[in-house]
């Protein structure tokens, strides 16, 4: 730990799922737990930076929470909302002008959030967010790296498995390779249960000075790095109007490359991952693009178990955004809060054996956005 490191030093969330709370309230609950987490309350936040796509501005809920007058920005960048808010507070801890604060990311979508309105053209050529695009982008890399749908039926059925050992997850029922395989085929390769939902949930984190941490927690996990980055020219995007003839970079690979120059570490570092995984192909896919095995490797880390719990490296312990679902503004703050769990030793029934001591989060989305952050004991 340098003098310069920024500290997680409180967690707090609300249940993913589905809630009678609006989405704001949430987000309220979800910022009294890391207050009381972290032994502090509101009064004591020099700042806040949150996000939400769908329940509300952030910073109208300072009306639950007290009139203190702290700095409260909105942020507003796609699934790397929730990311983009906790880079924003670790930015401005590190900047040396507040020594705390907090980042606050919550959502609540209606069923079928998801869906692309048909009035525009990307609607009426046939396209949709979580079916049509991801489909075809699987199916394309399983093509080139000679991944089999059996590998997608094994990451849902390892996220299943896992959301059933988390409290917050939305969906708590294991289920098997065969009720999987079985399930309705939405837009192939990609199947009913190869799919994440819209959702709702808060997630709040509390952030210092690294060398005043030890004034509210006695195991204070340390952000090493929090990179964004936004796709360039070439890569596979949806939404985008064309596919360029050239082959580009997706957004993910930059902002991991930037992620693990900041921390000084590299992929073989790292202890734990929480993913991307919006159908079970990203999760795939990102495997690679975050530097963790070679493209077509997955097959066989997938196959001997190598991602689970237990495994030499796993992945989406908590059950990812398969079992969890995606409410937007607070998905890449879900992966924080678990990979903080982690390394404290609370994860319960599906913590990571042998004493972690790294982590890693992704996050990727609309229309091209990725954002990882590193984390340390």
């Amino acid at each position: 730990m340098s003098t310069d490191d920024v500290a997680i030093v409180g967690i707090g969330m609300h249940q993913f799922g589905r809630s009678d709370l609006s989405g704001m309230d949430q987000g309220v609950v979800a910022v009294r737990a890391a207050l009381a987490d972290a032994g502090v309350e509101w009064s004591d936040m020099q700042f806040a930076f949150g996000g939400s796509a769908a329940a509300g501005k952030a910073d109208t809920m300072v009306s639950k929470l007290g009139l203190t007058g702290l700095q409260f920005i909105n942020v507003s960048n796609g699934c790397a909302t929730g990311g983009s808010a906790l880079f924003s507070a670790y930015n401005s801890i590190k900047s040396g002008m507040f020594d705390l604060g907090i980042a606050i990311g919550f959502d609540k979508h209606e069923r079928g959030a998801f869906r692309v309105d048909n009035s525009t053209w990307y609607g009426k050529s046939g396209m949709a967010l979580t079916t049509q695009f991801f489909g075809m982008k699987i199916n394309r890399y399983m093509q080139q790296y000679d991944i089999s749908t059996e590998a997608l039926d094994r990451v849902s059925e390892k996220a299943f498995r896992n959301g059933s050992k988390n409290p917050m997850a939305w969906r708590k029922k294991p289920m098997s390779l065969a009720e999987i395989q079985e399930s309705r085929m939405l837009s192939y390769p990609l199947r009913q249960y190869h799919f994440c939902s819209p959702a709702e949930g808060g997630v709040a984190i509390i952030m210092c000075r690294a060398d005043k941490a030890k004034q509210y927690t006695d195991t204070p996990i340390y952000l090493k790095a929090a990179a964004v980055r936004s796709r360039r020219f070439g890569s596979f995007e949806v939404m985008a109007p064309h596919l360029a003839p050239e082959h580009g970079d997706g957004p993910t690979i930059d902002a991991s490359k930037a992620g693990f120059e900041m921390a000084g570490m590299g992929p073989e570092d790292m202890d734990l991952a929480q993913l991307q995984d919006t159908e079970s192909g990203a999760e795939i896919m990102h495997m690679a693009e975050n530097g963790f095995c070679e493209h077509g490797e997955q097959e066989r880390m997938l196959a001997h178990g190598e991602t689970e719990i237990g495994g030499r490296f796993p992945v989406n312990t908590d059950g990812g955004c398969l079992a969890n679902g995606e409410p937007v503004g607070a998905s890449g703050l879900r992966q924080v809060y678990e990979n903080v769990l982690q390394l404290q030793g609370r994860a319960g029934e599906r913590q990571v054996p042998n004493n972690p001591k790294t982590a890693y989060t992704h996050v990727y989305g609309a229309p091209g956005i990725s954002g990882v952050t590193i984390l340390a004991r």
